[in-house]
């Protein structure tokens, strides 16, 4: 029932595969995050420090953590918000998650975006 040392050692290897095949396939799945992952979020980020420099005074904008006013003074950093009557409190330019487009929306504006 013991198996002969020879018999053991002739069993067949694992191909290995070329040193060029495994770099075209890193490269293969590189290629396929970017373009997934990596470009759409720099993209977004784009968007998004477009959207932060573009604020003004009147602007009506969320904060990150829920506040939500209307801008009384923009400086490069710091926008100083009215939350409400009496009420401005000064946030950083870059806490500021979305800027409110008060545009009324119309059926041909909303198919027309997608």
């Amino acid at each position: 029932m013991l198996i002969n040392d020879a018999f053991a050692q002739t069993a067949g290897m694992a191909p290995t595969g070329s040193t060029a095949g495994v770099i075209v396939q890193l490269l293969l799945i590189f290629v396929i995050f970017y373009f997934i992952l990596i470009r759409p979020q720099q993209k977004k980020i784009k968007q998004h420090e477009a959207m932060l420099l573009a604020i003004k005074r009147g602007d009506k904008i969320i904060t990150g953590g829920g506040v939500y006013g209307v801008v009384e003074k923009a400086t490069d950093e710091k926008l100083d918000v009215k939350i409400a009557e009496g009420v401005v409190v000064s946030v950083y330019r870059a806490t500021v998650r979305q800027v409110i487009d008060e545009t009324p929306q119309t059926a041909a504006n909303v198919k027309s975006k997608k």
